[in-house]
């Protein structure tokens, strides 16, 4: 049986990984504002953007069936990095990433006008040392300019990780695991 949900996310990854479980999804609007509120730490600030990019996308769409929605987070001392403004913001963020492990949190939300599902993946990403030379050539590939924590693993930024513990999956934008466990919840 194939699941039918809508997906509050543009994400081109986010489509590639939900395509791996076998789910039949229409793209519905999740755009919010994704401000951090004041006083607010990672963990809360990630799972209340899933959830809130999952009732917009329900604004947005039909109603008839569940709205996913999810946000990945990259997180240096428990300073959120999101995605760099410029090439000083990017050397910034991977500078302090650079020869140390980092975490990274996706959380996911599923919501429809009878259930809220949620979970929230951490994973440990410990990278190598980066010099200035490799920040600068990483930046001018473009691949860095719209990416949380300004790399993307699956890409050309998987050159730097050294190891990873948690789940890979989940550092690229969605845990298959995890999502599909929400999945099985809403379909049972």
């Amino acid at each position: 049986m194939t699941l039918k949900i809508y997906l509050a996310s543009r994400s081109p990854r986010r489509h590639s990984l939900l395509k791996q479980l076998n789910v039949d999804f229409t793209q519905v609007d999740g755009e919010i504002d994704e401000s951090v509120h004041s006083g607010e730490n990672a963990q809360a600030y990630v799972a209340r953007l899933a959830l809130e990019k999952a009732k917009k996308g329900w604004s947005n769409s039909d109603r008839d069936r569940p709205v996913l929605g999810a946000d990945t987070i990259v997180v240096v001392d428990g300073n959120i990095l999101g995605k760099p403004v410029d090439f000083s913001d990017s050397r910034r963020m991977l500078k302090s990433m650079s020869n140390r492990s980092h975490q990274v949190m996706t959380a996911v939300a599923i919501y429809s006008s009878e259930q809220l599902l949620q979970t929230i993946v951490l994973s440990d990403v410990e990278f190598c040392e980066l010099d200035d030379k490799q920040i600068e050539t990483y930046w001018q590939t473009g691949e860095p300019q719209d990416k949380a924590g300004s790399y993307a693993i699956q890409g050309i930024g998987g050159q730097f990780v050294k190891k990873i513990n948690g789940s890979y999956s989940a550092i690229v934008g969605l845990p298959l695991y995890e999502t599909n466990q929400l999945l099985d919840k809403v379909y049972s």
